[in-house]
Parts: structure tokens; C-alpha cells; sequence
């Protein structure tokens, strides 16, 4: 199977650059299972980092042509590669295949390995906004608490032990706010590949989001099983193209 992993911002163009994308690409290929082909692709434009709803909505677009495209060229399903689950719903709706929420994905995951989990996110402007997808997701009575590391996205690969330093101590908070599970809230923090030393010093199962959205879409794309037409549903405007008809007609 083809597994298309969208990064909803021009991290090419970011200090990151090239060599951040082939990394993530790398991690990405050896948490897969046999037999699955990953790629991770960029967007061209849009927000450098999403630590706001506003910056989320700002990348909708281009991920969806990014979506559409990566169907065009055989992929059997896509992650976004933001825990916000930027315009998930919308991009379901114009996509013939599985699209994966990391955060949806994660949540749901923990809420079978526990009885309450916590997540432990960036910035405290996203704090709001994750309990708004456990409540989406059908899990937030199961959600103990959001913490915060208050470590902007760029901030994290610049400062890697103390951003890992923080993300323990708001852990061990988390715990203590009565979290047997923990999510780690950003997919910059999944990709510092973590997880499973923080499941030892905590002694909680911790939750890596990158992992948990590609092994969802494995599962989904083995399965034979994508989101549902009732919920999700694609109009006959959007199938035929007219939903662009007059949006760039000047006034």
C-alpha cells in the first residue's frame, strides 16, 4: 500500500527545510509494516507552523489539492501531518480515500488503553482547540487534562533535550491530574520519536501521534474501510466542479 503523509505547511521553505521532510519521511518508513511505501509531502504554501485555528483554516486549501493530487497518483490513503486535524471533515468529504486525523486517531487509541488520558501539547493557544477535538472525537469525558510546554513548533528541533525535559515534567502532571494514558499533542513532538521512553519513566502507555495516524491508515487501507459517505458525504456540485464556478469572477 501507498500511504501519502500531507505536511499542511510549507516546511521546505522553513528553516527546517528539504532535509526535515526526508527525515520525517525516514521515521515514517520504519515504523511501517512491511509492504506499506510512505512518502511525505509539503504543501506550497500556508502558515509555517499551526499553533492557532486560525493558521489550521489557512492551510485547508492547499491540502486539499495536495489530498487530491496524491489520490490521482495511487495512494491508498493520507495523514495529515498536523494534530489539530486541520479541516478534517471537509477534506473527508472530497476524498475517495481514507484521510486520517492523527489527533482523532490518538484520542480514540488512548481511550481503549485507559480509563483517562492526557495530552501534552506545544502552546497554550492550542489548548482549547484539542479539547474541542476530544469532544469531536467522542472522548472527552476520557480526557484528565491539555498541558502545555509552552515551546513554539520551530522551537522543539532547536531545543531537543529541553524541549523533551519540558514534555516529562508536563507529563508527570498529567498523571497526577489522574491521566493513565498520555497523548503527546503535536506531530513535532511525535517525530522526536520519544514515546516509548516516556512510557518508561512514566509508567503510563504514551501515545505517539505520527505513529498512531500511520498505523490507523494501514489498518483502514488493510481493512478495505474508509470514512463513510453518510457522514462525509461528497455533493454532486463538488463531483462535478461547480462548487469553483464563479469564485473568481471579479466584483
Amino acid at each position: 500500500m501507498k500511504i501519502a503523509y500531507v505536511i499542511p505547511g510549507p516546511m521546505h521553505l522553513t528553516e527546517l527545510g528539504e532535509a526535515e521532510i526526508s527525515r520525517r519521511k525516514q521515521k515514517l518508513q520504519g515504523w511501517a509494516f512491511p509492504g506499506t511505501e510512505v512518502d511525505a509531502l509539503s504543501v506550497d504554501r500556508g502558515p509555517a507552523s499551526i499553533e492557532s485555528a486560525y493558521e489550521e483554516y489557512l492551510t485547508v486549501e492547499p491540502v486539499a489539492q495536495k489530498l487530491r493530487a496524491a489520490e490521482d497518483e495511487g495512494y491508498d490513503a493520507s495523514i495529515l501531518g498536523c494534530f489539530g486535524d486541520p479541516g478534517l471533515d471537509g477534506l473527508r468529504e472530497i476524498s475517495a480515500k481514507p484521510v486520517i486525523g492523527p489527533a482523532g486517531a490518538s484520542m480514540s487509541l488512548a481511550a481503549t488503553l485507559g480509563h483517562r488520558f492526557g495530552i501534552v501539547t506545544v502552546t497554550e493557544s492550542i489548548v482549547h482547540a484539542l479539547r474541542r477535538l476530544a469532544w469531536e472525537t467522542g472522548v472527552l469525558d476520557a480526557l484528565a487534562s491539555v498541558r502545555f510546554i509552552d515551546t513554539p513548533v520551530l522551537e522543539l528541533n532547536r531545543s531537543r533535550d529541553e524541549a523533551i525535559a519540558r514534555m516529562v515534567a508536563e507529563g508527570k502532571k498529567s498523571v497526577e491530574d489522574g491521566a493513565d494514558t498520555l497523548v503527546l499533542g503535536c506531530m513535532s513532538m511525535g517525530f522526536l520519536d520519544v514515546a516509548e521512553e516516556m512510557s518508561e519513566g512514566l509508567g503510563i502507555p504514551v501515545i505517539n501521534p505520527a505513529k498512531a495516524g500511520l498505523k490507523h491508515a494501514e489498518s483502514l487501507v488493510s481493512m478495505g474501510l474508509s470514512q463513510s459517505r453518510k457522514a462525509y458525504f461528497t455533493t454532486p456540485k463538488i463531483e462535478s466542479g461547480k462548487h469553483l464556478e464563479g469564485l473568481l469572477v471579479a466584483p
